[in-house]
């Protein structure tokens, strides 16, 4: 997929799903289950084993209709080796401003984790597509909507703590998106092979997230 109609689904389903320790087996009816619940953005975690290899095979198979990147991301060498696997985006959990100009110049989106104002003034200025706001469950809603403030400016996404019925709070107040995982992403139920349970879960969170546009 293109980078400008990665962007754009994310503009539209504002929802990206962290995939974080599945079996590869088990990626592709993941994949069809996220899709299909509506969330067409996902992130394969660099240390979810065999990472390169799911990036690969998800480009394949989904690449044309959904928006595929990388997680976790926390150096160089990990940058280099998630965009030489394919993936169309990188995310990383802290402020490296060498990881984030390598990206620019490669031209690969990419969402840098930042804490506080100063870092995501920091990552924003390096040249971030938007910053991730890490970790957004202890930080809570308040930050986040504290921090639109001064710096409505930058696009933000919150990750950690949301869920289905505060998903549209979030998205409210500001926030460019919202990333989720174990919580939509759940290891037992994937690893029973009841996806559907992922795709309902799926379901309400992009219908919460569209409820916060009206």
């Amino acid at each position: 997929m293109k980078r400008e109609q990665g962007l754009q689904l994310i503009e539209e389903t504002r929802i990206i799903a962290i995939v974080r320790g599945v079996e590869k087996q088990h990626v592709p009816g993941l994949a069809q289950a996220l899709l299909d619940g509506g969330i067409k953005v996902m992130e394969i975690t660099l240390n979810t084993p065999g990472a390169a290899e799911m990036i690969e095979l998800l480009q394949r198979q989904f690449g044309e209709q959904m928006y595929i990147g990388a997680g976790t991301v926390l150096d160089m060498d990990d940058a280099r080796a998630a965009l030489a696997a394919g993936a169309s985006y990188l995310v990383t959990p802290n402020t490296d401003e060498e990881v984030i100009r390598y990206a620019a110049e490669q031209g690969a989106p990419i969402y840098p984790g930042a804490m506080t104002p100063s870092e995501i003034v920091r990552a924003w200025k390096t040249g971030a597509s938007a910053v991730k706001i890490f970790p957004g469950a202890s930080l809570g809603i308040g930050y986040l909507k504290e921090l639109q403030g001064p710096l409505s400016h930058i696009p933000m996404v919150a990750v950690g703590g949301v869920n289905e019925e505060n998903i549209g709070e979030f998205l409210r107040i500001g926030c460019h998106a919202v990333g989720i995982g174990g919580s939509l992403v759940n290891l037992k139920e994937i690893a029973a092979g009841n996806y559907s349970w992922v795709r309902d879960k799926a379901a309400r969170l992009a219908a919460g997230a569209r409820s916060s546009r009206n």
